[in-house]
């Protein structure tokens, strides 16, 4: 296959936005999924005659996501309401309402736009691409449907976070295109929806590109900066394991695993001992501490501080000297001058985790050290802000004050960390997770190892120098301990990532009630939580609400009955 180069999108968002706002007819106050205006056919007569039109408009399908809306509300949707998260500096009221669980459909965060964007977006590719295909002779069928396959992947992305968030929304796949169409959609079940991506996924998986570097070059894990075969793959894996299909899920896990021990085969053969990643039972993983090291900290250095790391699928990527930078990261999570940023970590994280008495994490886990640290009176977040970080493989069991670690944090001119979507811990933690529930004869064995496998790499459990902090016996025979133990891994592992709440909200829609949610979230408040408890009892609330905004442009849009005695309601029609 020949080299495809993606650094053009890495590094030239500027005339990209520019040119792709005029072509798909975006403005830039478009608060709303109605308010997406359709092609001008005067641009239309001029525009998608050729590859490098396709190629354009499928770069602004990722500049959707890019956005600091969107970024923003990936980690407000999924971290926010849950026990990861409260009050740090400066913290806007609409981020503590949320907080208080007295969420309002006039709350800004309500509104999903940036997600419409791009959904519109990767329509209208895969809507021209097939004919800009049969006119431009340099433009082949393959390219083409890698195009499609690559906006459709990133339209279910985006699907996927307003079902997680909302539940039922508005679904079309149809681009505005003309001025006859019309976008005022009534809302879509959950569960429909979710097939519908599965049924989109299954159709376009194989045109997906494998790699768009085939070389081993220092550029190649830039594959993960862009859709892939793998990444389709990972986030089906997902979408099966919330439609409960636990055989397909486990499937498209083990497709993806199976490349990274492909990838590392490649190479050992070509460059001989990888110093950084070993095998832990079978599965290529990232060495907190490298071979010939005293130190840990090099599996964060990879994943989180350089980014594109060789456990990585897909993660939304930011370059410098580039415009555009993950300010969410520096304003939500801290940088170098403001330490604390606008929200903090919950005590339960990290309290006492250096001397050895905290619920969560071990002494020795090294991701309680690198996600956050004592500042004052609150725990401010590490991970994404630090660009790397150096601690000794046994802490000293102290105060909270005395982590044994050093690190650099990112400054504000130096705010590019890349958010991930997926990795490879995440293929091993769906797969544990169908393989709890579904619950055959060595499921719970076989769920148990790659858990431990998560856990050893982050306690440096590796080549003998420490034993696993795990004890299988402690689970195995309770699929309830199991699944607690799934929840309580993927929370170590993905802290502030934007995966918790969904986690916990998943868990509700299988049990068919809150309570472990309840439980689990009510550990942060400290006063009104016998109010908090009752209130997070109804099945409806775990969900946002509609904004009140959409309601008022769509008629066809029913308020989530948990919001329709707000103090705003009146508002809402």
């Amino acid at each position: 296959m020949k080299k495809i180069s993606i650094i053009k999108r890495l590094t030239n968002k500027i005339t990209v936005i520019g040119y792709c706002l005029l072509v798909i007819g975006i403005t830039t106050s478009c608060n709303d999924f109605l308010d997406i205006q359709p092609m001008n056919e005067v641009v239309l007569e001029n525009y998608w005659k050729q590859k490098s039109d396709v190629a354009s408009v499928m770069n602004a399908c990722y500049e959707s996501l890019e956005s600091d809306d969107a970024l923003t509300r990936m980690m407000v949707w999924g971290e926010l309401r849950s026990d990861n998260l409260k009050e740090g500096a400066n913290i806007q009221n609409d981020l503590r309402e949320i907080l208080k669980e007295s969420l309002l459909p006039s709350n800004p965060y309500c509104n999903w736009a940036k997600f419409y964007e791009c959904i519109n977006r990767c329509n209208t590719v895969c809507h021209y691409a097939p004919q800009v295909q049969a006119i431009d002779p340099n433009y082949t069928e393959t390219e083409m449907k890698a195009h499609v396959a690559e906006a459709t992947t990133l339209r279910a992305l985006a699907y996927f976070y307003l079902i997680r968030t909302f539940r039922d929304v508005p679904y079309s796949t149809k681009p505005s295109i003309d001025d006859t169409q019309t976008y005022v959609i009534a809302a879509t079940p959950f569960d429909q929806v979710l097939d519908t991506l599965i049924s989109d996924l299954e159709n376009i998986k194989e045109d997906a590109v494998r790699r768009y570097y085939v070389d081993e070059s220092n550029n190649a894990y830039q594959n993960s900066a862009r859709i892939t075969r793998w990444a389709v793959y990972a986030l089906l894996a997902d979408l099966y394991l919330w439609k409960g299909d636990w055989d397909k899920s486990i499937s498209y896990c083990d497709k993806v695993i199976a490349y990274k021990q492909q990838q590392y085969q490649e190479m050992v053969a070509r460059e001989g001992n990888v110093n950084n990643i070993d095998l832990i039972n079978g599965i290529p993983m990232i060495l907190e501490k490298p071979v010939g090291s005293t130190n840990c900290g090099n599996a964060y250095n990879e994943i989180f501080g350089t980014g594109n790391s060789f456990e990585s699928i897909f993660e939304l990527v930011f370059r410098s000297p580039q415009s555009t930078k993950n300010s969410m990261v520096s304003n939500f999570y801290g940088n170098e001058r403001n330490q604390e940023g606008r929200l903090s970590a919950t005590d339960i994280l990290f309290k006492d985790v250096s001397a050895g008495t905290n619920n969560l994490f071990k002494r020795t886990d090294g991701r309680a050290y690198e996600g956050g640290e004592l500042r004052s009176s609150h725990y401010v977040i590490c991970k994404y802000v630090r660009t790397n970080v150096s601690y000794k493989t046994t802490p000293t069991p102290n105060t909270d004050k005395d982590l044994a670690l050093s690190g650099t944090r990112r400054s504000e001119n130096d705010a590019y960390a890349n958010w991930i979507i997926y990795r490879l811990s995440d293929m091993l933690l769906i797969k544990a997770e169908a393989l709890i529930e579904r619950g055959q004869a060595g499921d719970f064995d076989a769920a148990f190892e790659l858990i431990d496998i998560v856990n050893c790499r982050a306690n440096d459990a590796v080549n003998g120098s420490r034993s696993s902090t795990l004890k299988k016996t402690d689970y195995i025979d309770s699929k309830s301990a199991m699944e607690n133990l799934v929840i309580e891994e993927r929370q170590r592992e993905f802290l502030f990532e934007g995966k918790r709440w969904y986690d916990l909200v998943r868990v509700s829609r299988r049990d068919g009630d809150n309570t472990r949610l309840i439980n689990l979230v009510s550990r942060k408040y400290l006063e009104n939580v016998n109010a908090l408890k009752i209130k997070l009892a109804d099945p409806n609330i775990i969900y946002f609400p509609y904004s009140k905004n959409e309601l008022k442009v769509n008629p066809l849009l029913n308020q989530n009955p948990a919001f329709t005695n707000s103090d705003d309601a009146e508002l809402n029609r």
